[in-house]
């Protein structure tokens, strides 16, 4: 076998990068994604491309947040896992797949090759998620009108809430959080992402019921992409009766009230609970996500 190559792309031959096919679909799924030229590379044979990375951040970003690219031909699982030991960004992997895949023996064979090479160069599984996509076509979910929303101009409100929900949570992000820093580092995670986000930061609110006690919060955002559930999370003393519902439904018909015209959201696979508010509410599910994190 011939040596292999590994290449960073400028924006001079930034068009090799779509030499591989696209066998998941990712461009297809997410058409106004964009990767700049400097966090492209490429691993070539005989001048051939053999497998490919992208990594993606926002656009004032400085380095990148996570690899969200990652393609590879049939028998390239180690030179594609050479691509990302060589590069200088050690970041979280995730990968966007089509809704169903274990049920396609090709993609469920590309997608497993994919995964090797992850684990080869580094990383290891850390969640499987479904991702959602509303549209006005789904109809907007019914408030049921249960619990109080507010503006809330005080941070402390939303860490504070933040360690609750976190303290008892399903999420795997907050769960490893929580093993490297507690619920502080959990909590903090969360509203860097929050403060990252693009929108203002008057859009986050707080629930209570009607007595005034604290129920949850939600985070109506845009992200770089555009509008998201930036977050649901209900406190562990108000669980059990479906406060997450509120939630959700509260949080879509802020955006649509602000001209929305899709709003994107995920939830890990095994968070049954918020799978099925999801559903009820009407968010049809578009793809899957599989989160990798790099081995310590």
């Amino acid at each position: 076998m011939t040596d292999l190559v590994i290449r960073a792309l400028d924006a001079s031959d930034a068009h090799l990068f779509d030499t591989l096919p696209d066998v998941l679909g990712v461009r297809a799924a997410h058409p106004q994604r964009t990767w700049r030229p400097d966090w492209q590379r490429l691993a070539l044979r005989d001048g051939t491309v053999v497998a490919r990375a992208a990594w993606w951040g926002g656009p004032n970003d400085t380095e990148p947040l996570a690899v969200d690219c990652f393609d590879l031909i049939e028998g390239e699982e180690e030179a594609a896992a050479e691509l990302l030991r060589s590069t200088p960004w050690r970041v979280d992997a995730e990968l966007s797949l089509p809704a169903g895949w274990r049920d396609d023996p090709e993609l469920s064979a590309a997608v497993e090759a994919r995964f090797t090479a992850l684990r080869a160069a580094g990383y290891d599984l850390l969640v499987e998620r479904f991702s959602y996509r509303w549209t006005p076509e789904c109809g907007l979910p019914e408030r049921p009108g249960r619990l109080v929303f507010a503006p809330e101009p005080d941070d402390e409100v939303f860490v504070d809430a933040l360690r609750r929900i976190h303290s008892v949570t399903l999420d795997a992000h907050a769960q490893r959080a929580i093993e490297q820093g507690g619920v502080e580092q959990a909590a903090a995670e969360e509203i860097d992402f929050f403060r990252w986000c693009p929108s203002p930061r008057e859009w986050w609110q707080v629930a209570r019921t009607p007595e005034g006690d604290l129920a949850g919060i939600h985070i109506p955002a845009h992200n770089p992409a555009g509008p998201c559930i930036g977050f649901i999370g209900v406190v562990p003393e108000q669980r059990g009766h479906g406060y997450a519902r509120d939630l959700l439904a509260e949080c879509t018909h802020y955006l649509a009230e602000r001209g929305a015209e899709f709003i994107a959201a995920a939830t890990d696979q095994g968070n049954f609970p918020m799978a099925a508010h999801f559903a009820k509410a009407g968010y049809p599910i578009v793809r899957e996500r599989v989160n990798f994190h790099v081995v310590e």
